[in-house]
């Protein structure tokens, strides 16, 4: 079987190459079209001679992922199910925002963690994702961004389907990727990593002193009620998360997002403000209120609109620094998972 050329670093590809005789550079040529110019094939790669072409297609196979589905909303939000070289299927979203652009990229295929809310808790998890893998789905959604608003993609959040920090290196390798001067060249400012609570992950990202910015999926903020829809809680409670997001904001000097899902009746309560006001004063944080996309089968239900404005409107008048995220793609499967559960059932 043959090697995918795009598992190979650069080094690595040098020494594949003196295997067969060639330069040394071209592994640095090559390696430019892989993530530079975002090379669909080895015929894109224009400045090798056709013979050179032909041998890398000879030794090398080129797996990239491919779209299997495309959903438009009406608000423009596009929802993409790739599919995988193994034909497993992991989720793409496009959100247009104004002069904002955001991919929202898969970083498993399903998932262990289960969250009472979530769709793509119905998926057993398959595997991790590569890190070609990432980034294919950046370079998918950067297209798609193009055609329809006409300019690329502003901000990439790891925020779709699986744990980003329960694939840590290869979500970490397709940040360099993506960032780097050899890759697409992105501020690390503009990259948002969102974790359930990996309490040893965020440590991780703190000790190799990672700049992009860190966002907690909170929902609730007590251990009672997180450890009734995250299981996560259970071995990562709340108080280890506050020690290592303290940690995360010494090492790095960026403030932690808290995701909060508002539930109609459980989370939503003036009382559960109160609970966020106190774990807010704890970390360097800012919040955002999130809008649920219900989930067929999920008892938890978005909060009614009177119910989120009374939450929201109690943190600002208690100088809590927090912002509303209006659902997007309502008329579409919206939810994380739910157009892979529909396709893989």
């Amino acid at each position: 079987m043959k090697q995918d050329i795009r598992e190979l670093s650069q080094a690595e590809m040098e020494q594949a190459f003196a295997a067969l005789g060639v330069e040394k550079f071209r592994a640095k040529q090559v390696h430019e079209w892989l993530w530079k110019k975002s090379a669909q094939s080895f015929e894109q790669m224009t400045n090798l001679s056709k013979s050179f072409r032909e041998e890398l297609t000879n030794h090398f196979s080129f797996d990239l992922l491919q779209e299997s589905i495309a959903q438009k909303s009406s608000d423009g939000t596009v929802k993409l199910g790739i599919r995988l070289k193994d034909s497993r299927m992991v989720e793409g979203v496009l959100i247009p925002d104004g002069e904002r652009a955001t991919a929202c990229v898969s970083s498993q295929v399903g998932c262990t963690l289960s969250c009472a809310f979530c769709a793509t808790g119905f998926l057993k998890r398959e595997r991790n994702l590569t890190a070609a893998e990432i980034y294919d789905q950046v370079v998918l959604l950067n297209q798609h961004a193009k055609d329809h608003n006409g300019k690329g993609l502003t901000n990439i959040v790891y925020m779709g389907m699986g744990e980003p920090l329960l694939n840590y290196d290869n979500v970490l390798q397709s940040i360099y990727l993506i960032t780097s001067p050899e890759g697409l060249n992105m501020s690390q400012k503009r990259i948002t990593v969102s974790t359930s609570g990996i309490s040893r992950g965020i440590v991780r990202l703190a000790d190799e002193n990672k700049k992009f910015n860190l966002a907690l999926s909170l929902h609730a903020a007590t251990n009672e009620k997180r450890d009734q829809i995250m299981d996560i809680n259970r071995s990562n409670n709340l108080e280890s998360l506050v020690e290592s997001m303290n940690y995360f904001y010494r090492k790095t000097g960026n403030k932690i997002t808290f995701e909060y899902i508002l539930f109609d009746h459980f989370n939503d309560s003036l009382e559960d403000a109160e609970h966020l006001i106190s774990l807010y004063h704890q970390v360097p944080a800012f919040v955002n209120i999130i809008e649920y996309n219900n989930v067929e089968g999920v008892t938890l239900k978005r909060a009614k609109k009177e119910r989120r404005d009374a939450f929201v409107d109690y943190l600002r008048k208690r100088g809590i620094e927090v912002a509303v995220r209006r659902s997007r793609g309502k008329d579409i499967d919206a939810a994380c998972g739910q157009l892979a559960n529909k396709m893989e059932g």
